[in-house]
This record gives C-alpha cells, structure tokens and sequence, in this order.
C-alpha cells in the first residue's frame, strides 16, 4: 500500500515505522518540513531514499503527494474494542457510522474526530467503507491515530456500549429533538448515518436517544463528515464546560 503527503507518512513514522517498507522523499525539497520528517525518520529507523521529483510522481500519479511517499505494510489493527474501552481512564467518547460506503467520506470523519478528541471511529464489517488509501489520504494522518474498528453487527454493537453506561444518540433529520435542546453526558456514542439513506431501522430503534441538526436554509441534511463536526464538536462544548464547573465547585 502506498501512502503519501506529510501528514500521513508523519503519522505512520510516529505510530508504526516498522510497518513503512520504504520511504522516498524529493531530493529537490530543502524546506523545514522536509528536514522534520527525515530527522523524524532517522530517529524511528527509517531510512529515506531521496529521488528525482519525477519518480514520485510516477509512483502517485495525479495526486497530491507533496513529495512524500511511503510504501507501507497494511494500517496496524486496531484494537480489540472491549479492549480499547477497558483501557480508557476517561469516559468514552465514540463516532459510529451505520452505512457509509464512501472512502472519502470515511476519511473526513477520521480526520474530524481526531480533532475532536474521540476513542474509536466504529463501523459494521458490511456497507461501510474500508480504510483504503483514498480514505487514508483524505484522513490527512487520522488514520494513524483514531483506531477504526469494524464489527459484525453494529446494533449488537450499540446494546453492548449501552450496557457499558455510554449513552448512544442518533442523528435523524426528522427527529423531534433539536441538537441543542439535548443534553450530552461525556459518555456517549453518536451515530451517523450516510447521507440520503440515513440510519437503518434497527439502529435508530437501539439508539437512546434521537436528535435533528437544525437546517435553517433550504438543503434539508449535511455531508456526513460535516454532521460528525456538528455533533462532536458540540459534545466537545457540552463536556468541558461540565467538567469545568465541576472543578470549580466549593471543596473541589
């Protein structure tokens, strides 16, 4: 597998460098990031040929490399989920997505959650897309480090996080409950379906709780990715403004 562009070679050099095979660099870059990534490189143990711009972009071809490419073994696997839960000394904070097949769309989640702080990116083993190298690419080094955890049944899933006491909410358009009418525990996992088809029947029935985003123009729902930015940003809100009273309360 090919992997290219700064931030998602960076990421593998830093989370898994004995998975990169190898790695070529532009001789004709001389600039900072450069210079960061082989020092990068040389403290992981890997080491970087430095080529002709020309080859590289034979190897990627009408992408945007950047000069970097990495020839990698597959993404490292994630782990086992009850296994990651048990791990977390904080309270789970958990994107599932039920039914989106686009690799692009995959990515931009990744890359949102990591921003936002989130555990694991979830996600049923059929009609969902694999972490391929257009999903890994549009991640933008996310898929490096937001494990994706693909399961066989996501609405077994979804009971077996409900028993562990995190709070699983939905997003529906035609929900009763506006986004910001509800509030979110620091233990919670959204939902997310693809655009147009939305969450499946048996998914939204396991959910606790359902909500809508408010649309104010005439375009009734939003991208997937841009939906989880919404969503997790606004638990990112909800929970730190919690956590912050708390810390300030009398005897803290």
């Amino acid at each position: 597998m090919l992997i290219y562009g700064f931030h998602s070679v960076t990421a593998r050099v830093k989370r898994a460098a004995d998975s990169i095979r190898e790695l070529y660099v532009a001789g004709e870059r001389e600039d900072a990031r450069v210079h960061e990534l082989l020092a990068l490189a040389q403290r992981s143990g890997v080491r970087p040929h430095l080529v002709a711009l020309d080859r590289i972009e034979r190897m990627c071809p009408t992408r945007r490399h950047q000069g970097v490419v990495a020839v990698v073994d597959a993404a490292p696997p994630a782990l086992d989920l009850d296994e990651m839960l048990d791990g977390l000394s904080v309270p789970p904070f958990l994107l599932l997505l039920d039914g989106v097949t686009d690799p692009r769309n995959l990515g931009a989640c990744l890359r949102v959650a990591d921003g936002a702080g989130v555990h694991a990116v979830i996600a049923p083993k059929d009609h969902a897309a694999p972490l391929t190298e257009a999903a890994m690419q549009t991640a933008s080094g996310a898929a490096e480090t937001v494990p994706y955890v693909m399961v066989t049944n996501l609405a077994h899933t979804i009971t077996d996080l409900r028993e562990r006491g995190i709070w699983i909410v939905g997003t529906v358009d035609r929900a009763d409950r506006p986004l910001y009418d509800e509030t979110l525990p620091a233990a919670i996992g959204w939902v997310l379906g693809a655009e147009g088809k939305g969450l499946r029947r048996l998914t939204r029935q396991r959910c606790d709780a359902l909500v809508r985003i408010p649309m104010a123009g005439s375009i009734d729902s939003l991208n997937v990715s841009a939906a989880a930015a919404v969503v997790l940003y606004e638990t990112v809100r909800q929970t730190r403004r919690t956590i912050a009273a708390g810390a300030a309360a009398p005897g803290r």
